[in-house]
């Protein structure tokens, strides 16, 4: 498993934190999420490629955006 931390802005709260992490694990290959708040970073963890252009679409789905 890999793992790469993204960093999501817009996240404010723990419904928030929550709404990133379930849109990340509908996300193929995703097997974990974790989220850190207050340096709005967001751990995936995941099996075989990293599909980043995919994690930043269901992060724009839910409403945040993925900080460069």
């Amino acid at each position: 498993m890999s793992q790469q931390v993204l960093k999501v802005d817009g996240m404010t709260c723990g419904g928030c934190a929550n709404g990133v992490k379930n849109a990340l694990l509908a996300v193929a290959g995703v097997q974990a999420v974790s989220v850190d708040l207050a340096s709005k970073a967001v751990t995936v963890d995941y099996q075989g490629e990293a599909q980043v252009a995919a994690w930043q679409q269901a992060i724009e789905s839910a409403g945040f955006e993925l900080i460069d």
